[in-house]
This record gives structure tokens, sequence and C-alpha cells, in this order.
């Protein structure tokens, strides 16, 4: 798992629900990685000097796994020393690197075909970098696009409502009123390991 933020930790928790033996979620965040350790997930911290793919094989014994996701998408940062500069690219370029023949890459991460505020000309349009012939050597298949989210409502309720899945405390949701708003988004964009639910009427519990 790339990224360690809600849909991360959503991403994670879906994950083991769905019998993963090893789920390892990656990130430069440490809260983010404490809270996907915190329900079962090992971790992976891209700021360290140790790559990717050493620190997989610190877990698994092989620098691979059997599937990637993408949970970043164009707001991606690199590695290593280069952790806190945007690099939209990394993720899809380094999950090809680490992903085993024939296995699957999903990416839900966000992808834009309009960013004014990308690095470069070619991100502004959505035009990446990407190490597709790695992909194609290697024989990964790709799924992407924004979730139909009617087609898996019903089942993940039910998983909910029946206890098989916690997936607010997977995602650590923190209910705030209308006016913690603004210190929630502001939380948020600094990386809080964290699911903000705005209850305008008080009408959610906070315990």
């Amino acid at each position: 798992m790339a990224g360690g933020g809600p849909v991360g930790l959503a991403c994670a928790a879906a994950c083991q629900l769905l019998g993963a033996a090893c789920v390892i979620v990656g990130d430069h965040i440490s809260e983010r990685l404490a809270q996907a350790r915190s329900f079962g997930c090992e971790t992976v911290d891209i700021s360290k000097s140790a790559s990717v793919a050493e620190q997989i094989e610190d877990i698994l014994g092989v620098p691979e796994v059997d599937c990637g996701v993408d949970c970043v998408g164009f707001e991606a940062r690199g590695h290593g020393a280069q952790a806190k500069k945007e690099a939209p690219a990394t993720v899809l370029n380094s999950l090809m690197e680490i992903t085993r023949a024939a296995g699957a890459i999903g990416i839900p991460g966000l992808y834009v075909t309009g960013d004014p505020g990308g690095i470069d000309e070619n991100a502004k349009v959505g035009n990446l970098s990407i190490r597709i012939g790695l992909g194609w050597a290697r024989s990964h298949h790709f799924t992407t696009g924004q979730c139909p989210v009617m087609k898996y409502n019903r089942q993940l309720m039910m998983a909910i409502l029946y206890d098989k899945i916690k997936i607010a405390k997977a995602v650590n949701v923190t209910v705030i009123t209308l006016d913690e708003g603004p210190q929630g988004y502001k939380d948020f964009d600094r990386g809080a390991a964290k699911k903000f639910v705005l209850d305008p009427h008080g009408m959610v519990s906070r315990n």
C-alpha cells in the first residue's frame, strides 16, 4: 500500500478483510505508519535511506509483493532524501519495480487531467513519466479510476454491521464540529493520521 492517509488505511483494512496474509503500508509520516501498525499492518518508511525494496525484503524475505496499490496519486513525494519533494510518477514507477511478475497494481490514488499547481508543464496536464515498459515487461495488470461506490456499498455495510471490519478504527475517524472544520483541514493538509467527519448538528456520538 503506497500511502497511509485515510484512503490507504481503508485500503489496508479492506485487504485484510479480503484475506491478505501480510499488508504493508508505506508513507513518510510516522503518525500514519503508527496508525497502520495499530491494526496489524507492517510498515515501510519511505524517508529512510534504505530503499523500499530493501525494507520489504526485511519483512517478507524477498524484495517484492504480490500486489501493489497506489493510494497517493499525483501528490506523491519522492523517497529517501527526496521524500519531501513532489514527484507525481514516483509511486507508480516504484510499484512496478517491487510488484512481482504478473502481479496486480491498483490505482485508486487520484490522478487528474488538469493541475494548475503541478511541478512542471507536463504535470499540469496530467502527463507523467511513467515507466510503462517496465510494467509491460513484467506482465503487470492495472486497475484504475474512481471507485464505483454503489457496487461495493451493500457488502461493506454488512461487513461493518456484523463486525467483520472496523473501518472507523482503522482510519481513525475523528468527529468534529463545523467550527472545528478549518483546523481539521489544516491538520489533514499536514498529514494527520485521521479521517475527519464533520458533524454540524451534533448528531454523531464522539465516543
